[in-house]
């Protein structure tokens, strides 16, 4: 029996066309709490720029890629990245390697430049701009996440330089920046605990990289069918894009509504 389903965001609830929520997931979303199921947001961005879900309530966020965990408005969890390694990237970003970055603090978010990359995907997402800050501003804080517009072939040099993170890619740009062993699945954890429900009681919803580890560890795994390859061969169903309607015919599919 299904208790609690989690989902994505950018891909899977909304969409990278139109920027909204289709209908039929706003009329699912009705059904599933006439049935006492417990709905959670599980994302990469950062409670603050949940800037696209409209009118649609929840009982709890995964943020940050698993970084920052609420239960309602109550933290229940949180984890930094290495302040060591924060200290590092910054001299790094300061010499002939320098790449666009964003850093995620508990309140907001500020980086050290911008290009046409990081336009790219922040029209991508509808995604609220970062002030730009010099790196001696940004060193010296705590941040939870980064946002590192480097590519995949860049990516092992890179992460050279800051080795307690790790990288969970979900677009060809940028990456996700966490600190290591953190992961959505780490959030669905949390919340299984916090709420008192078995991982195998649960669902998620996603189409990136960095939903696969939650996408495994739930009791139904379902990919978009916008995700990427990798995702589809995790999962147990592979439902239709988000602009198909992909989350109510899943939910139509298991008989949830």
């Amino acid at each position: 029996m299904v208790k609690a389903i989690f989902f994505d965001i950018d891909g899977t609830l909304v969409s990278f066309e139109t920027h909204r929520i289709p209908v039929s997931t706003v009329e699912a979303f009705d059904r599933l709490r006439e049935r006492g199921i417990r709905l959670f947001v599980a994302s990469g961005r950062h409670r603050a720029v949940m800037n696209n879900l409209g009118t649609l309530r929840f009982d709890g966020y995964v943020t940050l890629n698993g970084g920052v965990c609420l239960a309602g408005d109550e933290v229940i969890y949180e984890r930094f990245l290495p302040e060591a390694d924060i200290e590092s990237l910054v001299r790094y970003l300061e010499g002939s390697g320098a790449f666009p970055c964003v850093f995620v603090d508990g309140e907001s978010s500020c980086m050290n430049y911008r290009d046409e990359a990081t336009e790219t995907i922040f029209r991508l997402m509808n995604f609220p701009v970062p002030p730009v800050r010099a790196l001696l501003e940004i060193a010296g804080k705590r941040y939870y996440q980064l946002l590192a517009f480097f590519r995949k072939e860049e990516e092992e040099r890179i992460m050279r330089v800051i080795p307690g993170c790790e990288a969970t890619r979900w677009n060809p740009l940028f990456t996700d920046i966490v600190p290591a062993g953190s992961s959505k699945r780490v959030g669905l954890a949390e919340m299984c605990r916090h709420y008192g429900f078995r991982p195998e009681e649960t669902m998620a919803f996603g189409d990136g990289g960095n939903d696969i580890e939650m996408l495994r560890f739930a009791g139904i795994g379902v990919a978009m069918g916008n995700a990427a390859e990798e995702v589809k061969g995790a999962v147990d169903y592979v439902t239709a894009s988000v602009d198909e309607d992909g989350i109510a015919r899943a939910l139509r599919h298991f008989g949830l509504i």
